[in-house]
């Protein structure tokens, strides 16, 4: 593995860096104030499309995306240090970019597995980020972490799907522009595989019978920027055939194509936000006193510092690793990698950034920095696309596997 970033990422790395200095960084009070005029809190601040637009403009658009018709056309390896400068502004940079999640993953399962009329319909505006999406799995009333669990129900009637079931915590569900939702259900809940029991179909959000009940908090955010997290109703909802992606049986498939990029671009993004744990952590250590001298010159503090350090080039090491190796041999053949830094980096990234509460003192907690929000957001990922247990359990069995 080459270690060097090849021309096309360094340069598009110099760019990016440079748009966030220059606008992200600046737009983050502005956009925060801004939200607080909004007539409703789910609407972009209007710096928000002003930074979509600025990237646009600039080339730093769908840069997740490896298909080249699509997107940018990069492969994970080059992906990776541009995603970890956006999680650096997790709230923005993803969204100025159209590198979003669940935007992101949806576009990758309709390039990936959409007919003609679904992408021309869905894929394409996605692209443009004139609509946003929803991914419809999780629900309440089971154990999501197990996908076969799901109950959601997807019964054929005639040239139609009728679809009944209750999800939660649905991202982008919120957001006024979330215009279809990829709902994931059973279509033949007896059949003798789990696995091929699963459907998923495109239900549009104005679909009678689809209601968007409530949004859920994320310890105690709104998560306004990704369009929030909601419950969302199934009632006999209706949508033609046709509307189905790949095959009936085919959603557990797609569900595991559709969580493997994701996995690591939260893993890339994850880094980002961990050096921007650090640097607020050094920045406020040679700026306040205790005890007669620095943070900077306490023991204490110089450990926590020194530990974040290692830690991050640790997981940006395994990350790039995985990123290789999802390039070179795909991503079932990363598996045991993808799971390694699922497990590894939302934990170690949640630390460094306790570290940096407890650094900040009262201000960690607040409002007025960063790092509250972006503590919620790394534990959240404990849970997000797979507990870290589910992972540790497959990892295990394939690594017990080799001596049986």
């Amino acid at each position: 593995m080459d270690f060097a970033f090849d021309a096309r990422t360094e340069e598009l790395r110099a760019r990016l860096l440079a748009f966030m200095d220059e606008h992200v960084y600046p737009a983050e009070q502005v956009a925060h104030e801004q939200r607080e005029r909004l007539s409703s809190p789910w609407e972009n601040p209007p710096v928000v499309e002003e930074l979509k637009a600025e990237a646009r403009r600039q080339g730093l658009w769908n840069l997740f995306l490896p298909d080249a018709e699509y997107g940018a056309g990069l492969t994970n390896l080059q992906y990776a240090p541009l995603a970890e400068i956006t999680g650096r502004s997790p709230q923005l940079a993803p969204t100025a970019t159209n590198c979003a999640a669940p935007d992101t993953g949806n576009m990758e399962v309709l390039a990936q597995f959409g007919d003609e009329r679904q992408k021309k319909q869905w894929l394409e505006p996605l692209l443009a980020g004139e609509i946003r999406s929803a991914f419809a799995m999780t629900e309440p009333d089971v154990a999501s972490s197990d996908a076969t669990n799901i109950t959601t129900h997807i019964r054929r009637e005639g040239d139609e799907y009728v679809i009944t079931g209750r999800k939660w915590y649905i991202s982008g569900a919120m957001h006024p522009d979330c215009a279809i939702f990829i709902v994931m259900g059973k279509t033949d809940p007896d059949g003798p595989d789990i696995r091929r029991q699963q459907s998923m179909v495109l239900v549009p959000r104005d679909t009678p019978g689809v209601t968007v009940k409530r949004a859920m908090r994320v310890f105690g955010y709104e998560d306004h920027y990704h369009g929030g997290h909601a419950e969302v109703i199934f009632d006999e909802a209706r949508v033609p055939v046709s509307n189905l992606i790949g095959e009936e049986g085919g959603g557990f498939a797609i569900a595991q194509a559709r969580l493997g990029p994701g996995r690591i671009h939260h893993c890339m993004r994850l880094i980002g936000m961990a050096e921007r744990a650090i640097e607020l952590m050094c920045r406020r250590a040679v700026s306040r006193d205790a005890f007669g001298k620095a943070l900077a010159q306490q023991g204490v503090v110089q450990n926590w510092i020194a530990d974040a350090r290692v830690a991050v080039e640790q997981l940006r090491l395994l990350v790039l690793k995985t990123a290789w190796m999802m390039d070179t041999v795909g991503n079932r053949g990363a598996h045991t990698e993808i799971q390694a830094i699922k497990i590894a980096t939302p934990r170690t990234v949640v630390g460094i950034l306790d570290r940096a509460i407890q650094l900040y003192g009262a201000g960690g907690v607040s409002q007025d920095f960063p790092l509250a929000e972006l503590y919620a957001g790394a534990r959240t990922l404990m849970i997000a696309d797979g507990p870290d247990e589910v992972h540790q359990r497959s990892l295990a069995r394939r690594e017990i596997k080799k001596y049986l």
